[in-house]
């Protein structure tokens, strides 16, 4: 971290951006890292707080109080964190992550996530991938979904698949139990985007919402159904597309919203002692990304998951 630094902006640097000038006085510094300080006060110019955008004057005094470096983003290793490996090879590792663990962090310093845990095991990992808060791993799950996650153990597989996810070659199939019956099965094509009203929840664009929306991502969901309780379904959903939160939104605007997923309505009344939404990645279908084998990876139901369906049947088995 840098400390009590102060600078002068030489007649050559005049006009230059504040963010951006301070990325070429301090190499170490990543220009997010940059606009953090300037933000937090923590940049001054002239004694003064400016805007990140602020133009550089020949003569202008820079005084950087405090600013965090590329070096400060190394993730903290955490062996006491659970890991737990489905499939792993010289260049591949399938990890079944936990409800309740975030993949990465998103900022320095943070712990109790997967590439906590991951960076304990394999430290080879830190230098994979051109992130340093998202090392070695190629996709995301959100933090209350439980299941498989890839991370490449070298460059020449990350770069691979990378490639794979983008050009939609990867078979992603995760299991949900949704309210309602679900009489068949059912493709969904929606038009997605961040709530401008409720920042963290994804909605559906419609002809009422659509001059609120920026940039929408298109996203398409299938489903059939897996096993009935009355009136809930287990439903086996393929994403076509990598959307954040697609399955949670586009089922809940179909009127079957994911069990214990309260972000997208599902207020249930009797919960049965779950504290997370039924939603679970099983299954990943794709080529080696080095020897180019066909891979099935499979991660099992979790225990809380697997209880309440034997709860549901026993309901339903009941005269």
């Amino acid at each position: 971290m840098i400390r009590d630094l102060q600078f002068v902006v030489a007649a050559v640097e005049s006009g230059a951006r504040l963010d951006r000038w301070l990325t070429l006085r301090c190499p170490s510094v990543a220009r997010t890292q940059a606009e953090a300080a300037i933000a937090a006060s923590t940049v001054a110019v002239n004694g003064q707080r400016v805007a990140k955008g602020y133009k550089l004057v020949a003569g202008d005094t820079v005084t950087v109080f405090q600013c965090l470096e590329k070096s400060d983003l190394a993730i903290v290793p955490d062996v006491t964190l659970p890991l737990s490996i489905v499939y792993a090879d010289a260049h591949l590792l399938a990890c079944d992550k936990p409800a309740g663990m975030p993949v990465h962090p998103l900022r320095a310093g943070e712990t109790g996530t997967l590439a906590n845990a991951l960076l304990a095991r394999h430290p080879e990992l830190a230098g994979i991938g051109g992130n340093p808060l998202f090392p070695a791993l190629v996709h995301r799950l959100d933090a209350d979904t439980s299941g498989l996650v890839l991370a490449a153990r070298s460059a020449a597989a990350y770069t691979v698949l990378r490639q794979l996810f983008q050009t939609r070659q990867v078979h992603k199939e995760y299991l949900a139990l949704v309210h309602g019956r679900v009489e068949r099965s059912g493709r969904l094509e929606h038009e997605l985007a961040h709530n401008p009203a409720q920042p963290g929840q994804i909605i559906v664009v419609t002809a009422r919402n659509h001059a609120k929306i920026r940039r929408p991502m298109h996203a398409v969901t299938e489903f059939e159904v897996a096993e009935r309780f009355g009136d809930y379904t287990l439903l086996r959903v393929v994403i076509k597309t990598g959307v954040t939160h697609q399955i949670r939104c586009q089922l809940a605007a179909i009127g079957h919203a994911i069990f214990g997923d309260r972000l997208y309505g599902a207020a249930d009344a009797d919960p049965l002692g779950l504290r997370r939404h039924f939603l679970h990645a099983a299954r990943l279908a794709l080529a080696h990304p080095i020897t180019e084998v066909k891979l099935n990876l499979e991660a099992p139901l979790p225990t809380e998951l697997a209880e309440i369906g034997a709860r549901l049947r026993r309901r339903v088995a009941q005269p």
